[in-house]
């Protein structure tokens, strides 16, 4: 092997290991989590427990945009927490209204995004406000089957489907790839 493949093997080796690091964060994140602590025995112990899943298990590459929009990040989080508390008053109405039980449909809701990590964002998004949680995803078509509480209406499942659009446009938004569809998003949410 000569010089020259073998230092463009070292960079493409160096490249992969960059593009594994959010991935690595993410999984010492969520050990630190999993111990309830933030010590540095729960983050050494996190590094070598990501490396290991990491170096054993197949886990399909994450392509991220490599950007953070600020103004679109503060735009959804507050979108979060108002629909997140607007739902609980729901929810917890509901459960104490009397009365039948309300209706619940599933429901498929179409993505325009092909991003498995925007699609992993909405459908947690989704399922973190009470009253509907993802009950299936078909990552090959960007599907999302939604169960949804309080649906007597066709007008009540429009407008389900219309708020998983307001995610994925906000999450696109705030961390998706720069470019026409962006664009395209950008000019929707101004209206």
């Amino acid at each position: 092997m000569s010089k020259l493949s073998r230092a463009s093997a070292r960079r493409m080796e160096w490249a992969v290991r960059v593009h594994e690091l959010p991935l690595m964060v993410g999984l010492v994140a969520l050990w630190a989590l999993m111990w309830g602590e933030l010590s540095l025995l729960s983050v050494v112990s996190g590094i070598v427990v990501a490396i290991v899943v990491m170096r054993l298990f197949y886990l399909p590459p994450v392509e991220l945009a490599g950007r953070f929009n600020l103004w679109y990040g503060l735009k959804f989080l507050g979108y979060f927490l108002w629909h997140l508390a607007k739902a609980s008053w729901q929810v917890a109405w509901i459960a104490v209204r009397p009365g039948p039980p309300p209706p619940v449909a599933i429901i498929g809701a179409r993505l325009h995004t092909k991003s498995d990590f925007i699609l992993t964002a909405v459908a947690l998004t989704i399922s973190l406000i009470p009253g509907s949680f993802v009950a299936d995803v078909d990552r090959f078509e960007s599907v999302l089957y939604l169960h949804v509480l309080n649906t007597p209406s066709q007008r009540e499942i429009t407008a389900m489907r219309r708020e998983v659009r307001r995610i994925e446009r906000l999450l696109v938004l705030t961390f998706g790839n720069p470019g026409p569809q962006a664009d395209s998003e950008r000019q929707d949410t101004d209206q």
